[in-house]
């Protein structure tokens, strides 16, 4: 199996667009306007030399690249390659294609000759989008996925069973796919700070369970060793729900602003659920006070298509937002129920879908 992830994939839609751009700092968030409350959505390789990464503050991008060329976001123009690179992967011989997203996809294939079958996967994509794409060659979805980072960028790189231990054993486990800042300092407190380490732990013995529980702890035992899904599936991805968020260029500091955004939202929201046909069954509220201190609201919903009464369940919500706090963002996420035939689960890592 397949894992295709393009390279910097945001900033060279832009590029292709503005061939003048090329080789240069290229940054893209918010409306293109460091003065505004936006984060950054992709750096170009070039402005990741001056330390730019995904999700820093625009203004904090501006001055570590000074010379960078900042744009809006263009979703629209996004989708659109997109569009055309997972249809150029499906076009190629024996493909089974698992899109996770914008830029990466998972490709399931039967051949003796992977590296080929990837080199010639890379022409095509580049021939059809004129984009660069990595590959990661894999035995499990996981080991292909963690297989990209090593080809980055434009090249291919194999990752299986037999050469899992000799290339990330000594890693860090936040090397992991899966595995992320919070989760590793849980793991290093109970002893485990490598992937040999993990890969090597007994999930009752070595406090896996008790730390995590009986499902998770033995679930990233499994994902030390590289193990996991061997299978790519095709299933059409089915959203579990929607949510929009807005960052305010002024904090809200009246409770009419706040309601008033909040119903905007709700509306958002309600109009992208309404397009499912599925009812609503659970809510969230994400709230970021000035500075920078961010609390999340849920509450369970009985299956509905009613949408005032959403929109009171909403404002149910709101009202636990702290009164005389100054709001800097909101957002809000409407789960809906899932069709029988779905996939199961969220992500590819936990042993499939």
């Amino acid at each position: 199996m397949l894992h295709v992830d393009l390279d910097q994939f945001i900033a060279a839609v832009e590029v292709l667009r503005r061939p003048e751009l090329a080789g240069k700092p290229v940054i893209v968030g918010g409306r293109g306007d460091p003065t505004e409350r936006a984060v950054v959505s992709t750096a170009s390789y070039e402005a990741r030399e001056f330390g730019v990464g995904s999700g820093m503050p625009l203004r904090i991008a501006a001055r570590k690249a000074p010379e960078a060329v900042i744009l809006p976001v263009d979703h629209e123009a996004y989708l659109a390659a997109s569009d055309d690179v997972m249809a150029t992967l499906r076009t190629q011989p024996g493909a089974v294609v698992q899109v996770l997203g914008w830029d990466e996809a998972f490709v399931g294939v039967a051949t003796d000759a992977p590296e080929e079958y990837a080199r010639a996967l890379q022409r095509a994509v580049l021939e059809r989008t004129r984009l660069h794409c990595s590959v990661g060659i894999g035995d499990t979805l996981v080991r292909a996925k963690i297989a990209t980072g090593f080809g980055k960028p434009r090249g291919v790189f194999r990752l299986t069973a037999e050469n899992w231990l000799v290339v990330m054993g000594d890693r860090p486990t936040i090397d992991l796919w899966g595995v992320g800042t919070k989760i590793s300092r849980r793991l290093a407190a109970i002893g485990i700070s490598t992937v040999a380490e993990l890969a090597a732990a007994d999930p009752d013995a070595d406090g896996l369970v008790a730390e995590f529980g009986p499902r998770m702890g033995p679930w990233y035992a499994q994902l030390g060793r590289g193990d996991g899904e061997r299978v790519v599936d095709d299933t059409p991805w089915v959203a579990r729900g929607h949510s929009r968020e807005t960052t305010y260029q002024h904090d809200l500091t009246e409770a009419s602003q706040i309601d008033e955004a909040i119903r905007e939202l709700a509306a958002q929201v309600l109009s992208d659920v309404a397009a499912e046909g599925r009812p609503v069954v659970g809510l969230a509220l994400k709230v970021r006070y000035a500075p920078f201190i961010t609390k999340t609201f849920t509450k369970k919903v009985p299956e509905t298509f009613d949408r005032e009464l959403v929109i009171s369940r909403v404002m149910e919500l709101a009202g636990r937002i702290e009164p005389d706090r100054p709001v800097r963002l909101l957002g809000l996420r409407a789960e809906m129920s899932m069709p029988d035939d779905s996939r199961e689960g969220h992500t590819p890592t936990r042993s499939g879908w």
